[in-house]
């Protein structure tokens, strides 16, 4: 399916944010999942790190990160990030990961120390984490809080009926229950979840699901259009209109989110700061 007008994107100049996350020897999930908003992000100089590898246990259809057998967790990327945050003059850092089903903590560990890392040369910098399922091992969850991010991010992705064949090795209540379990543990850091449409799913089941994220006390959601990344991925269903996008938002605040993002180009890690900025002291 060709995009609609809405959905297009302007080139921009990215050679000097390249060029400081080459030298320091990261990834970022913004290359990695072919981001559509990775020019106008780069030529910012922010971008969303993504930790412990590029190569994912699972195989998500909808994902153009690589699924294959990972390499062992790099122990100075923790130190090469907050370079890198250093180099970029971050003032909001959003951490991400490929899904470590092969480690025993799920990669709980690296998080916690890249926050560290960072936090240890600029306490004052604001951390998201945007992390997997850890297949609901709370111990690891709390691993990554006791670090003290000040969002925690996990993704839905899509509306329950679809996860067979877009989330095949994931499971919704799962993904639910570790948002809930994160507020539990630490009611002060923020907690925040998105999703994708476009996949088929309908708008009461995306009604549903902002239901659910509200009854585990999930404080920020965001809401974009799936596009597809690679021709092996899953296809694009429907091309939802911006005005649509804007009835989901509207939706979403007046189910009780201290923020939502929803447009076409939004995307879990844009404008993660500005969420976080303007999101009402309750």
């Amino acid at each position: 399916m060709r995009h609609p007008e809405w959905i297009k994107v302007k080139s921009t100049d990215t050679h000097e944010t390249k060029k400081i996350l080459r030298h320091y020897g990261v990834s970022t999930v913004c290359e990695e999942a072919r981001c559509p908003n990775q020019g106008k992000c780069f030529s910012e100089s922010t971008a969303t790190f993504m930790i412990l590898g590029d190569r994912c246990t699972r195989n998500c259809s909808f994902c153009a990160v690589e699924s294959s057998k990972p390499l062992p967790p790099d122990p100075e990327e923790p130190e090469k990030v907050a370079g890198a945050v250093m180099a970029l003059g971050l003032k909001f850092v959003v951490i991400t990961s490929v899904t470590r089903d092969d480690l025993p903590d799920g990669g709980a560990a690296q998080f916690a120390g890249t926050i560290q890392a960072i936090k240890s040369r600029n306490n004052a910098i604001k951390i998201e984490v945007l992390t997997p399922d850890f297949k609901g091992d709370s111990e690891a969850l709390k691993r990554v809080l006791d670090a003290k991010p000040d969002v925690f991010n996990h993704n839905i992705e899509t509306v329950p009926r679809l996860y067979s064949t877009v989330r095949p090795m994931a499971d919704y209540a799962t993904s639910v229950n570790i948002l809930n379990t994160a507020k539990k543990l630490y009611p002060a850091i923020k907690t925040k979840s998105g999703i994708m449409v476009g996949l088929g799913e309908t708008e009461q089941e995306v009604i549903s699901v902002m239901h659910d994220l509200r009854e585990a006390d999930c404080d920020f959601l965001t809401i974009g259009q799936y596009l597809q990344p690679r021709r092996t991925n899953i296809p694009v269903v429907e091309y939802l209109k911006p005005e649509v996008f804007e009835q989901y938002r509207i939706k979403g605040l007046g189910k009780g989110f201290k923020a939502v993002a929803s447009s076409p180009l939004t995307r879990s890690s844009m404008d993660a700061s500005g969420m976080f900025d303007d999101a009402p002291v309750l």
